[in-house]
């Protein structure tokens, strides 16, 4: 049986040295949410946010398949906390999971040269605008399919004023890159990051990660950025941040 957490610190221990903010926010509450075996002794674990969904503890294969309301969605990335978890997804989903190759960067809170971010800002091209993220420009990410994950995993917009924050590219008045958070948790935010098909190669997500770090840093948040690919890996590191390590997850279509 899979029960959902109503003690997420009994199960903290299951996804010890798990360095990922976004099981942070499930096991503290701001967002998210954890599923358990045993809500007095779990032995499995799944923190569920947004498209992710991390795996830890026993391998439970009622678990893998189990769909909870949170993960009534087309698309799920799963990450495994090691092979046994890997191997129990592919048995459990078959050619449904494409195995994919992720990159952490490392959590380091004095990296972040501030004067280059501060000419990188400056940077913005003639005929652009960069804003913050207000009411009004939460409210279009909401209604537009692109740049939803910039504010999806907000109630509203009053719960992203608390836990959220981002820097918007517009263009004639409309985004067309930025970087806001995916999720939010005491401390910091996880970075998601996007410009628009038709305006990209043009630096505008450099600028937008440099406003969003620096907005991050006055506030006291670390800006932690997880990469999809080497692509999202280099801009990080022209941005400040170092590679970690490579680790597995696997992309499912429901």
């Amino acid at each position: 049986m899979v029960l959902k957490s109503i003690n997420n610190n009994k199960a903290a221990y299951l996804f010890e040295g798990w360095q990922e903010t976004l099981i942070w926010s499930c096991l503290q509450n701001v967002m998210g949410c954890v599923y358990v075996d045993s809500v007095d002794n779990p032995e499995s674990a799944m923190a569920l946010i947004g498209d992710f969904c991390f795996l830890a503890g026993r391998p439970d294969k009622e678990m893998v398949l189990f769909l909870p309301e949170e993960r009534q969605r087309d698309f799920q990335i799963m990450v495994p906390s090691d092979r046994e978890w890997g191997e129990l997804i592919k048995a459990c989903c078959g050619e449904r999971a494409q195995k994919v190759t992720r990159y952490a960067t490392k959590k380091e809170l004095d990296v972040f040269d501030k004067i280059k971010l501060k000419r990188a800002v400056d940077m913005l091209p003639e005929g652009y605008t960069l804003k913050m993220m207000d009411k009004e420009l939460f409210r279009y990410c909401r209604e537009t399919a692109w740049c939803r994950d910039w504010v999806s995993q907000y109630d509203d917009y009053a719960v992203y004023q608390k836990y959220g924050l981002g820097a918007v590219i517009l263009k004639d008045g409309e985004p067309v890159s930025g970087a806001s958070s995916y999720s939010g948790y005491n401390g910091g935010i996880e970075i998601e990051i996007d410009t628009r098909k038709d305006c990209r190669r043009k630096g505008l997500a450099y600028i937008c990660g440099a406003k969003l770090i620096l907005e991050c840093l006055e506030r006291g948040w670390y800006p932690s950025w997880d990469a999809q690919n080497t692509g999202s890996l280099a801009l990080a590191e022209k941005l400040g941040y170092h590679f970690d390590h490579e680790y597995t997850a696997y992309e499912i279509w429901l």
